[in-house]
């Protein structure tokens, strides 16, 4: 890169579901973030590098910011606001709330109360502005100019795609002059096993109802890609994986089981096509679903099961 580039970690922040890891898929051309419209969906930081001939941008994907209650959302409020105190830059992700007057919810006020607190350049993005009337925008941009000094305000639709590529342009010009931290090919530091457990999981999202996607955790157990490589003939090479799906009740093990076996079945099947696209491999997928009575809430399982930083 010239000299004068930029380079930098800008940590993505907000409220459950507000669309921070669609707008990190959208930035990586990548799928690094499982998405659903269920809280408590991105539950780790999940690094996303956008490299550019002026710079590059380490984006920074965190949980949602809310006031936690239980061992497992601390540690993910504490995990999002890690980030976003060791990044250069805050992005507040924000979408537009009340039916008639602009409006500043709870949820998004308590985010501000902890920005306020750790005293980081922040730049406000207004996501969704596709399911919303222009003329909401501007006495929305006003309200939250009142209530926090941001550095810049950005509309955005991470759906569509449409005012991202200029956010990230955005993003470098506050980022310092600095070489770049990673390769022009790296675009995460997630491990495919975390990606694989990550997909799977999304499927228990997907699929299961009450409260089975917040009991749920999956750790790969086996990933044997002695197979891989062994490919010619139209013949494409075979990735082996068995993933335990943990669970904190018997009674929710019989459900992500289903009758006959279906439901895991489903998950399973869902789960093993986008692990195939990850991988560019045949893969053979094998699920087990144990239970670990109060996982979310003892900090030694929180600990086994990945959940804990510099994961």
């Amino acid at each position: 890169m010239a000299p004068g580039t930029r380079s930098g970690f800008a940590a993505l922040i907000g409220r459950p579901n507000v669309g921070k890891s669609t707008l990190l898929n959208r930035l990586t051309g990548e799928k690094l973030a499982i998405v659903s419209p269920k809280p408590q969906t991105t539950r780790t930081r999940i690094l996303g590098v956008v490299t550019r001939p002026e710079g590059q941008i380490a984006f920074l994907d965190t949980p949602g910011v809310h006031q936690a209650k239980g061992a497992l959302n601390r540690f993910m409020v504490d995990v999002a606001l890690t980030a976003a105190q060791e990044s250069d830059l805050a992005l507040m992700l924000v979408e537009p709330e009340g039916k008639g007057e602009p409006e500043i919810g709870p949820g998004n006020r308590f985010v501000l109360e902890q920005l306020k607190q750790l005293n980081k350049p922040t730049v406000l993005v207004i996501n969704k502005i596709d399911s919303v009337a222009k003329r909401v925008l501007l006495p929305l941009i006003q309200l939250y100019s009142e209530t926090f000094s941001f550095a810049e305000v950005m509309p955005i639709s991470a759906r569509t795609g449409d005012g991202v590529e200029a956010l990230a342009s955005l993003v470098l010009s506050h980022l310092p002059v600095a070489p770049p931290m990673f390769p022009p090919d790296v675009f995460t530091d997630q491990a495919e096993r975390l990606l694989v457990a990550e997909y799977v999981r999304e499927q228990v999202l997907r699929h299961c109802e009450q409260e089975i996607p917040y009991s749920a955790a999956v750790q790969v157990e086996h990933f044997d890609e002695s197979e891989r490589d062994d490919v010619g003939n139209g013949k494409r090479g075979l990735v082996r994986i068995l993933a335990s799906l943990f669970v904190e009740r018997e009674s929710q093990k019989a459900i992500v089981i289903g009758k006959r076996g279906q439901m895991l079945k489903t998950i399973g099947s869902d789960a093993r096509a986008s692990i195939e696209r990850l991988l560019g491999a045949k893969v053979f997928l094998q699920l087990q679903v144990k239970v670990e009575p109060r996982w979310s809430e003892r900090p030694e399982a929180l600990n086994r099961l990945g959940y804990r930083h510099g994961r």
